[in-house]
């Protein structure tokens, strides 16, 4: 068979994620396995037609797609998105990918990668292909052979889908959407935000566009220091490499070659308050907004937006997108934000978005002036406990800024240093192997749980 691999990895043949390819080649000789490095010629697929013309007419010839990628900020490579977003413009384009098997292949330190996954079978559906699964490895998981042996299975299972031509489930349906047109009202009722800075980051294309519109209203809606900026303003000349060149001091390899640094560290540092506006395209918002979330991994796993007050103002079907809620929701949450509320441009009348950008605006300016910042969710406490295991083992030579950061905050709580936890269970657990004691341990827990919460509220006057 044929299997055309199409490699998201921006560092090529040199990717972990290829390693993983090359060893399925040499273990399944009998198969044609094709290589095209995507996100390497991103650049030249968009502007060359001819380019994209060649991928799609070796598409056509192949039994299968192999969508081969590393994780990047739990999606795809903002390269690799561009991609998706080229060959989803076109019906042509698009008939080259239908009735085809595919399968995914990633690799990552499984931080929320499952929404990576989900983003890939989704857009496998909107292109009509027969989803064949999944495959997640760890970046290590090639030197070990109980897992490579894992690999071979589920490559396995994937060649003979395609050989016996299997049925396949398609788990998303096709997004239909049409918004309203937004006009906003134009009313005078300006918020003073005070000693606080606000930044309004869009990747709007047009200037009468429903984003647009959004956008420009929330700053209406505010007096004082508010500033409007287009992502497409501003110089970046690539996406994140993955080169980790920023991994020993935060300092970013393309730092002197254009311009995201400077305005990262100008503008979005200062801020105290964001207020993101994207357009989605696809099942996700634009490669313009990718490509800015990648390069700021300059910062590497600092949570980079600590002590700020959080928007996004989306157009486009986010209902229908639950992955790219809970996209957003995990990325604010690890960055450290204080994610106030997500506005979208599916409401049934233009007065009603007013409404709720007026009630937004109040809301990020409440939350500055008070220093409110919700509990964390899951999003941050698990990926940090991933990334704390990380950068005090094996990565800790390499992610020299993370471990400084970790460790300078106190983000190194291993368990095993609660010296009365420690304690108290060996003194019980051998305790509970008297059935008697565990019998009365177990009758008096619920009261034994709250006796600290109730001697708290008693003292409450």
């Amino acid at each position: 068979m044929k299997i055309v691999v199409l490699n998201g990895s921006p560092k090529g043949l040199k990717s972990i994620t290829m390693q993983s390819v090359q060893f399925i080649k040499k273990k399944f000789p009998q198969h044609e396995l094709e290589i095209i490095n995507i996100s390497q010629k991103a650049n030249k697929i968009k502007k060359d037609p001819e380019a994209l013309k060649n991928i799609l007419e070796k598409i056509k010839a192949s039994d299968a797609v192999l969508w081969a990628t590393p994780v990047y900020y739990f999606l795809v490579p903002s390269q690799y998105k561009t991609f998706i977003e080229l060959i989803l413009q076109e019906d042509d384009n698009i008939n080259a990918f239908r009735d085809k098997y595919t399968a995914v292949l990633t690799t990552s330190v499984h931080l929320l990668d499952h929404i990576a996954h989900n983003y890939l079978n989704a857009i496998c559906d909107d292109l009509s292909m027969k989803f064949l699964g999944a495959f997640s490895a760890d970046m290590h998981d090639f030197l070990y052979d109980k897992e490579r042996q894992r690999l071979l299975l589920f490559v396995q299972s994937f060649f003979n889908g395609i050989e016996k031509e299997l049925p396949t489930t398609k788990k998303h349906e096709p997004i239909d959407y049409q918004a309203i047109k937004y006009r906003p009202s134009k009313l005078d009722r300006r918020i003073d935000i005070g000693k606080h800075k606000c930044v309004i980051l869009n990747d709007a294309e047009e200037n009468q566009s429903n984003l647009a519109n959004m956008a420009n209203e929330m700053a209406a809606n505010l007096r004082g220091d508010v500033e409007v900026i287009n992502l497409y303003d501003i110089d970046i000349k690539t996406g994140c490499q993955g080169c980790y060149h920023c991994a020993y001091d935060n300092t970013c390899r393309f730092e002197k070659e254009d311009e995201f640094v400077e305005f990262f560290h100008t503008k979005i540092e200062p801020a105290d308050i964001l207020l993101f506006c994207g357009t989605i395209k696809d099942r996700y918002l634009s490669s313009r907004w990718k490509l800015f979330i990648d390069r700021t991994f300059f910062k590497q796993h600092v949570p980079y937006l600590r002590g700020k007050q959080l928007g996004f103002l989306i157009s486009g079907p986010l209902k229908k997108n639950p992955n790219l809620r809970q996209a957003i929701e995990a990325y604010s949450d690890l960055m450290g934000a204080n994610l106030v509320d997500i506005i979208t441009d599916e409401n049934e009348s233009s007065e009603e978005i007013d409404a709720l950008l007026t009630s937004l605006a109040q809301r990020l300016i409440d939350f500055a002036e008070k220093d409110y910042y919700q509990p964390r969710y899951f999003y941050s406490i698990g990926g940090m406990k991933i990334m704390r295991d990380l950068f005090w083992g094996k990565y800790r030579f390499l992610c020299q800024a993370d471990h400084k950061f970790y460790k300078n905050n106190g983000i190194y709580d291993f368990p095993q240093k609660n010296y009365q936890d420690r304690l108290l269970n060996n003194v019980v657990i051998p305790l509970t192997r008297i059935p008697s004691i565990r019998k009365k341990l177990y009758n008096s827990v619920q009261e034994e749980m709250i006796k600290p919460y109730a001697k708290v509220l008693n003292k409450i006057t």
